[in-house]
């Protein structure tokens, strides 16, 4: 699989199709190989020119903790990493926490986007909470207790390891209180703030985004997307467009229902934004 040396840190990617070009995120610390990110890939490739890619922390790419927070983090990998590929200006799009990345992007590199598309937003306090404790708590503690062993330890820290084993190496070597000190730095992107429709992303940081943009409408009692957000990231971008996704608007709970029960992925239904984003992206 490809790679590219970014701001410091192996990239690993991957390029589907040709024509104009458009980015995937993901979103948890979920990599490109993820079931159901690869369904949209593919039908957007018949149209596109698609790069998948690993965030830094997900998939087989290098573990790093820089930044302001990590999502600013991977929004900055993301535009080197389009630029490196000479793929600049492209269609950012990207679900839960790649949307929120692929806005960051656009708000601080609007040269490099040329349209930005997100659904499934993270927001609201519960959702905002649930992901300091899942990626951030749990690793402090086990830093601040028992070291980077410990770290080492975590179960999405495996997961990377076993994508690429020079992580271990990494977490081995990392100074202890530098770990604590970035991701307590990072905790600061979920507090929830009133000003802050997204994680860690100022009223003021989305009014920045001057591209065309498309947002899928989240569900309706959904704690980790909130429908909220969804109408204030419209009324905060100045050329955005809101659109119903083409899944029912309890899917999102229906999807957590049949991936703890091993009976499918959370992203199944993401190759059916294909033909809006399609419509959206060539228009």
């Amino acid at each position: 699989m490809p790679d590219l040396a970014i701001n410091g840190s192996k990239i690993v990617y991957e390029i589907l199709g040709e024509g104009d070009p458009i980015i995937l995120t993901p979103g948890g610390r979920f990599g490109k190989d993820i079931p159901g990110l690869r369904p949209l890939a593919e039908r957007l490739a018949e149209s596109m020119q698609v790069v998948i890619w690993d965030r830094p922390n997900c998939g087989a790419s290098e573990l790093k903790f820089t930044g302001p927070s990590e999502s600013r983090m991977a929004a900055d990998d993301m535009v080197a990493l389009l630029e490196a590929l000479d793929l600049a200006p492209a269609v950012l799009a990207g679900g839960s926490a790649g949307s929120r990345v692929s806005l960051i992007a656009a708000a601080h590199y609007p040269e490099a986007v040329r349209k930005l598309i997100m659904w499934n937003m993270s927001a609201g306090r519960y959702g905002t909470m649930y992901l300091a404790y899942r990626y951030l708590l749990l690793h402090i503690n086990a830093a601040w207790l028992k070291g980077m062993d410990a770290v080492l330890e975590m179960p999405d820290i495996q997961e990377s390891v076993r994508a690429n084993p020079d992580n271990e190496r990494i977490i081995r070597e990392y100074d202890r209180d530098e770990f604590i000190e970035t991701l307590t730095r990072w905790l600061g992107a979920y507090i929830p703030r009133e000003n802050e429709p997204l994680p860690g992303v100022p009223a003021s940081e989305v009014g920045l985004v001057q591209a065309p943009t498309l947002v899928f409408r989240n569900g309706d009692n959904d704690i980790f997307h909130s429908a909220e957000v969804s109408y204030d990231l419209v009324k905060l971008i100045r050329d955005a467009r809101l659109v119903e996704p083409p899944w029912p608007r309890d899917a999102w709970h229906r999807a957590i229902g049949k991936d703890r029960a091993g009976e499918g992925n959370m992203f199944d239904d993401w190759h059916l934004l294909a033909p809006q984003i399609l419509e959206f992206a060539l228009s």
